[in-house]
């Protein structure tokens, strides 16, 4: 599946298997309307399907990685053919949790290169993906309370051992803002740098230089930490490895590191 053209999202399939992912709507500071939600689902279904991806870079044209709910939205008349938000419309989550939780759900690396705003659901869009890249000045908040709402798009579940509980939950309760670099303080950045969409790009391409099967199995593994046991998770990193250890990509990776080259993998 392709992504077809739109105005809110569009995906640029780069070499070595990166693909970047950009929110369009600049001219909205990347709001959140029901299309745009649409648009980043599919964005999502096109990526999960696509041989030979390695790694994703998420990023926003113009001011703002994304400013949140587009407040127009508290105007509009319900659709009423609309899902209830209970209703389990993609596997565990509804459509909006389905924007911030595909990110988590994709089988390789999704890097978050972050700048100017980003509110609400475009944090918790952010807080999705495995690493976050963030501009000092970037003015960021856990803003549903502002609007007398919780945060319902997969925060909670995404926000779990990134930001201890008591921060998280004065953060939630004041929506109060706080900076990029206070981000990083805080747990919800990994880097702090002013062009984060090249950092981003840098530390994408190390991750594709990487043995696909390998990374791919890391991410699983990363997300079976949160809940499963001790037990649980020594014999998941067995499996994973079992089916890993002396492929033809694993043995390409140490080929290319003795001989000093770029490697040749198969693609997954």
């Amino acid at each position: 599946m392709e992504l077809a053209p739109n105005d809110r999202v569009a995906i640029d399939y780069l070499d070595d298997g990166i693909a970047h992912v950009r929110l369009t709507r600049g001219d909205k500071m990347n709001a959140l309307d029901p299309d745009m939600f649409d648009r980043i689902v599919e964005a999502g279904h096109a990526l999960h399907n696509r041989k030979g991806l390695r790694v994703v870079v998420l990023s926003g044209e113009g001011r703002a990685f994304c400013a949140g709910l587009d407040l127009s939205n508290f105007a509009r008349t319900p659709d009423p053919d609309e899902p209830d938000l209970t209703v389990r419309t993609h596997g565990n989550a509804n459509r909006p949790q389905q924007v911030a939780m595909l990110w988590r759900k994709l089988p390789v690396p999704v890097i978050a290169a972050i700048h100017g705003v980003c509110f609400g659901g475009g944090l918790q869009i952010a807080s999705g993906a495995d690493i976050r890249v963030v501009a000092p000045d970037t003015r960021m908040a856990i803003m549903e309370l502002k609007w007398g709402l919780v945060p319902d798009m997969g925060g909670y579940a995404l926000w779990r051992g990134l930001i201890r509980d008591d921060v998280l939950r004065e953060l939630i309760y004041t929506n109060r803002e706080f900076s990029g670099t206070e981000a990083q303080a805080l747990g919800l950045a990994t880097y702090v740098e002013d062009n984060p969409l090249e950092r981003g790009m840098t530390i994408a391409q190390v991750i594709a230089n990487k043995n696909p099967h390998a990374i791919r199995a890391a991410k699983r593994l990363a997300a079976k930490m949160p809940e499963a046991d001790t037990d649980t998770l020594l014999m998941e990193e067995s499996l994973e490895q079992h089916g890993i250890i002396r492929s033809k990509n694993q043995i390409e990776a140490v080929m290319a590191e003795m001989e000093q080259r770029k490697p040749q993998f198969q693609e997954v």
